[in-house]
């Protein structure tokens, strides 16, 4: 995990990402940012959030658009995420069988330093019971 000197602006925003439960974008962010009377630019705040997610404090997933969503980490520990297309809902799972292949993949193709993130997506039990059908995606 990569040391992050400490800002005001960098302390704002991670303040504001514990608030938030569901993944956010920069933008959305930003505009609770200046609801709480912080004025940071919004280059600033996705600095700042990339820098978070990179030391590990951030989680990230890509939208269907290829936005990429920013979450407060609720482990510390590797781990994936399955999400309801629907609603959004993520639920954070680990992997070791997954870890194991893809670890071997890597070694039999001559990769070393290999990084990578398993994102899940499908629809979650409460849109299935609110009437929302795998058709509707």
């Amino acid at each position: 995990m990569v040391n992050l000197r400490r800002t005001s602006q960098r302390t704002a925003i991670a303040t504001a990402m514990t608030t938030i439960d569901e993944f956010t974008s920069a933008q959305h962010l930003k505009a609770v940012l200046d609801t709480q009377g912080h004025r940071i630019g919004l280059a600033t705040v996705y600095r700042n959030l990339q820098a978070l997610a990179e030391s590990g404090k951030l989680d990230t997933i890509q939208d269907e658009s290829g936005q990429v969503l920013y979450r407060h980490c609720a482990t510390p520990v590797h781990h994936h995420h399955l999400v309801c297309w629907h609603c959004g809902r993520t639920v954070e799972f680990e992997a070791p069988e997954a870890e194991k292949l893809l670890a071997r993949i890597a070694t039999d193709s001559g990769f070393t330093g290999v990084q990578h993130t398993i994102e899940v997506r499908g629809l979650c039990s409460s849109c299935r019971a609110a009437g929302v059908s795998a058709d509707d995606e």
